[in-house]
């Protein structure tokens, strides 16, 4: 009687252990597309993930995805890595996609890892901004890339994402320069390292302060417009000084966010300062009344 009892559990628990047959079906879908010849696809099954959460085995699917031999995959991974909680498994995934042959994947990455508050994301954009590391390819790699690409891709036309990313999304209504983010970000000619001072303008440290103003005097006109956004948007008018000598930069673009910039500082000049507030009274303690 016992064994047959014991046996009836076990087939209990083998049957509840089972996936119903929509999430077998589930799970197959995904694991074909993460595994499809298209690249497309494999990208698709990457964004997709991230709607699952940190429930494993998916968060070591897209560890796995790392690896994938498309930049644009490899680049959607990092994006859905983002969506997990802060893990020690996404930080160390993180960490070597820094290490990544193609330059966009390593800057997504350190972009990825400031997101999430880990110094060494803010250390690979400083270093990115200080033009020690690339955040991008050159022409002629990216176009055979993206031809070799085009072999696998059932488009004819490819959609290039915005350099838009967790941490580039102010909130409109704030004066926090929509606008001139998204004209930057929007703009071809905007290189790698100017998303990395955008990216940036929320530091306060000094020696951020000082790469701000090293970019500057940067060759790279949108390095320029960057560093006079982030550093107008510090709110210090002591930054006034340094903008200056850009009213007369020979970029139109950099030229008019000089001067937008030196009044949005002006203007923060000049606003009355609120009046001290009056230091709290010392209590006195009363002397004890004497005994007649």
């Amino acid at each position: 009687m016992r064994k047959a009892l014991l046996l009836l559990l076990l087939c209990s628990l083998t049957a509840l252990c089972q996936p119903s047959p929509k999430e077998k079906a589930s799970r197959d879908a995904l694991d074909q597309a993460l595994q499809d010849k298209n690249p497309d696809t494999r990208r698709q099954a990457v964004i997709a993930l991230s709607l699952i959460g940190s429930v494993d085995p998916y968060p070591s699917d897209l560890q796995s995805m790392l690896s994938d031999k498309d930049v644009e995959v490899r680049l959607a991974v990092i994006s859905s890595l983002t969506d997990l909680n802060n893990s020690n498994r996404t930080m160390l995934s993180l960490h070597s996609a820094l290490n990544d042959s193609v330059p966009e994947v390593s800057f997504a990455a350190a972009r990825a890892l400031y997101t999430l508050n880990n110094p060494d994301g803010k250390s690979a954009l400083l270093s990115v901004l200080a033009g020690d590391t690339k955040s991008s390819s050159g022409f002629l790699t990216k176009q055979k890339r993206d031809a070799l690409r085009m072999m696998h891709t059932p488009k004819t036309m490819f959609l290039f994402a915005v350099k838009t990313g967790a941490g580039l999304a102010p909130v409109p209504g704030l004066g926090t320069g929509v606008s001139s983010m998204q004209a930057l970000l929007s703009d071809p000619g905007t290189s790698g390292r100017a998303a990395a001072a955008l990216l940036l303008g929320k530091e306060k440290d000094q020696p951020t302060l000082d790469a701000l103003r090293d970019a500057l005097n940067d060759k790279d006109w949108s390095v320029r417009a960057a560093a006079i956004h982030s550093l107008a948007l510090q709110d210090d008018p002591a930054q006034q000084a340094d903008l200056a000598p850009l009213i007369d930069d020979k970029s139109e673009p950099v030229r008019l966010r000089a001067a937008a910039g030196y009044l949005r500082l002006e203007t923060i000049k000049n606003q009355p300062k609120a009046p001290a507030k009056p230091a709290p009274k010392a209590r006195t303690k009363k002397a004890p009344a004497k005994k007649t």
